[in-house]
């Protein structure tokens, strides 16, 4: 906040209170500052757990999978020297991160090694075309995203939200450039602008650029946007794959 011409300020997201006759400027970065984040959070809680008991089953189903075609962990939740995996939240901040298993156990350091000319994706992030690591189930249930429902329990319990930019391990994280970060200033999603848009299929930076756009105009009808739209996506892309 700071005291200036009220005529020559010229900004988005500008409040203007007055103080003992002076204007008080106010700039934020994005409208998830104050009650935005108390409305979002409180959307996150009560969808989350509805959604945790709604996929249940599902759950069940898909830990049952993996456990009959390569036994435990049913979670990956550990790397391989056994640390706990992480990934970047808000402000830069680690948490711990889990999701089902769909990569053979002891295989996660390869991505970094021997599967490193494999990666198709420019920019930070590493993807492996025709990942050998993956099992028979762990490709179908990354092909539908099941993979994925664990984060129910990580939105419940405030480390992610439903709808944000997808979070990133630490160390794709530490080749961000500079206005790369802009999409820690809020918490990570389990779906998002970039996500409906092409997921892995776009560039980095215009999936920094989509993110950058929601986080500086966000508005709760656009969580239910990005929400409703997100199952379609999934099943039109599976189906892509599949022909």
């Amino acid at each position: 906040k700071y005291s200036a011409d009220l005529f020559t300020a010229h900004a988005p997201r500008v409040e203007i209170e007055m103080l003992g006759g002076t204007p008080i400027i106010e700039m934020r970065r994005t409208p998830l500052e104050g009650w935005g984040r108390i409305f979002k959070r409180l959307f996150d809680m009560v969808v989350s757990g509805g959604l945790l008991v709604l996929f249940s089953p599902i759950m069940v189903l898909t830990a049952l999978g993996i456990w009959l075609e390569s036994g435990r962990p049913i979670f990956w939740s550990e790397l391989d020297d056994g640390t706990p995996v992480k990934r970047i939240g808000q402000g830069g901040k680690p948490f711990s991160y889990l999701k089902f298993r769909s990569m053979k156990p002891g295989t996660h350091h390869l991505r970094y090694t021997e599967l490193v000319k494999n990666n198709f994706r420019a920019g930070p992030l590493v993807k492996i075309k025709d990942d050998p690591r993956v099992t028979r189930v762990g490709r179908f249930i990354r092909r539908y995203s099941l993979d994925e429902l664990p984060e129910f329990w990580l939105v419940f319990k405030g480390d992610m939200s439903l709808v944000g930019p997808r979070p990133h391990l630490p160390e794709e994280v530490a080749h961000y450039a500079t206005h790369h970060k802009r999409v820690l200033r809020v918490k990570p999603g389990m779906t998002g602008l970039a996500q409906i848009s092409g997921r892995s299929d776009l560039p980095f930076e215009d999936e920094v650029r989509l993110d950058t756009f929601y986080i500086e105009h966000w508005a709760l009808w656009l969580d239910f946007v990005i929400l409703l739209k997100t199952p379609f996506v999934i099943f039109s892309r599976s189906e892509r794959k599949a022909l």
